[in-house]
């Protein structure tokens, strides 16, 4: 008789949501792979028999987008293509009773911080030596780095806290630990994540330390771009500002959401700011750092948001010509503050004024284009697709924001190497370059 050989497993990872969840996947599928196990991410091969959803619960768009995947794997596991689905991330924490109820051929839920219980699942171990280590789902050239987990803020409209918990820093050495170990991979590019970035080190330190981990990051040798985002404006600690002026591998470029333009809105979203504030922060910023990108992003259609409001939202955007903008709808989402406000506007009014300022957004950001044409900038390439290579300046993080089209059929890149390129031509949203000496 022959011996019945057993199919050894293959975990594929799917990723939904954030850079800050893709972080999550990459930590999980760097311990799967330290423990021996047969593990990738968003893999299109068929044999994969074990399937971990890092799902999103952010808002309803995002939450629909992760029970539709939980959903079309579960249908394949009851035609036998896969043995075994388990779901993890924002959305598992949140609702993680309802969809026990609701989808109970799910093989177990996991909330934000239970890898060690996942790993439990595979007859694995947490390897502390692993820590700082981490295998990249993407080109290596670029890392997203979370210095922080969870979030302290009482933002009405959020439901993080809820997800993710409370504020968390990793301390600096893991950290520079962590930027040594990805420049010696080949990564030149550090994205600095967190739900809240400038919260940075009060756990730890008793003060806020962002300038001071930025600091010694920008130290590390062979990381040539440190980019910051999520910088929460309130008490918004301008020593950063400083260390981005003095050291030169430090991106020009500042995310910070401002979510209103209107005081009284400002006030309903517990932002703990005024309109005012933000003005002067930001003219503050650009006193200090002239040529600095500055993106930033609103929500239209907060309870409280009347015709009135909104316009001040509309002359806020015209006035400070951000370089970078973003603008989401509201979601109402239980068990936040906002949730027991009236949320009155339909949502196609929310969506016909996020598309407008969006509109506004485009001839900004035209206007801002057009300077750069016959100027030369450094560029990151990121990729080449169809005829172009595609890079970035300092001043365009990774697929939010501008990018940089070569015509490849007069100029080769590598991707991963910094070209400097002259803009010839731009657009709304994309800069044309050839590349120069």
């Amino acid at each position: 008789m022959k011996a019945r050989t057993l199919k050894k497993d293959k975990v594929n990872i799917i990723t939904m949501g954030c850079s800050k969840n893709l972080v999550d996947s990459e930590v999980l599928l760097t311990q799967l792979k330290g423990n021996g196990i047969n593990a990738s991410h968003e893999s299109n091969s068929q044999d994969n028999n074990i399937i971990i959803i890092n799902t999103c619960g952010f808002i309803d768009n995002a939450k629909q987008e992760s029970i539709d995947t939980i959903l079309q794997y579960v249908d394949a596991k009851e035609q036998g293509l896969v043995d075994k689905v388990y779901v993890t991330g924002c959305l598992s924490q949140r609702y993680k009773d309802d969809l026990e109820k609701e989808i109970p051929q799910v093989d177990a839920f996991f909330g934000t911080r239970d890898l060690p219980a996942i790993l439990k699942k595979f007859k694995a171990d947490y390897k502390h030596e692993l820590v700082g280590e981490r295998l990249l789902t993407h080109s290596a050239h670029y890392a997203y780095m979370k210095i922080s987990e969870g979030c302290d803020r009482p933002c009405s409209f959020c439901a993080i806290p809820i997800m993710r918990g409370g504020h968390i820093s990793r301390p600096i050495e893991e950290l520079v630990k962590e930027a040594q170990h990805k420049a010696a991979g080949g990564t030149k590019e550090l994205l600095l994540i967190a739900q809240d970035s400038t919260y940075y080190g009060l756990d730890i330190y008793k003060k806020r330390n962002l300038a001071e981990l930025m600091r010694q990051l920008s130290d590390v040798e062979g990381i040539d771009w440190i980019r910051l985002h999520y910088a929460y404006p309130t008490g918004f600690p301008m020593d950063v500002i400083e260390v981005m002026k003095e050291r030169p591998n430090i991106c020009k470029y500042l995310d910070i959401p401002l979510q209103h333009g209107s005081t009284d809105v400002l006030k309903a979203m517990r932002r703990g700011t005024t309109r005012e504030k933000q003005e002067e922060l930001i003219h503050s910023i650009r006193d200090m750092i002239p040529e600095i990108a500055i993106r930033t992003t609103l929500i239209a259609g907060h309870p409280g948001e009347g015709e009135k409001e909104y316009q001040e939202m509309v002359d806020f955007v015209e006035r400070m010509k951000f370089e970078r903008l973003g603008v989401f709808t509201y979601s109402h989402e239980e068990n936040t503050h906002a949730y027991s406000m009236e949320d009155s506007l339909p949502q196609e009014v929310k969506q016909e004024r996020a598309n407008h300022l969006m509109e506004i957004q485009e001839q900004i950001s035209y206007d801002l284009n057009q300077e750069k044409v016959g100027k030369t900038f450094k560029v990151l390439i990121d990729k080449k697709e169809g005829g172009h290579f595609v890079g970035r300046t300092e001043f365009d993080s990774v697929e939010v924001d501008n990018e940089v089209l070569i015509d490849a059929s007069k100029h080769y890149c590598r991707v991963g190497d910094f070209v400097n390129a002259k803009v010839t031509e731009a657009t709304e949203f994309d800069l044309y370059a050839e590349v120069v000496d």
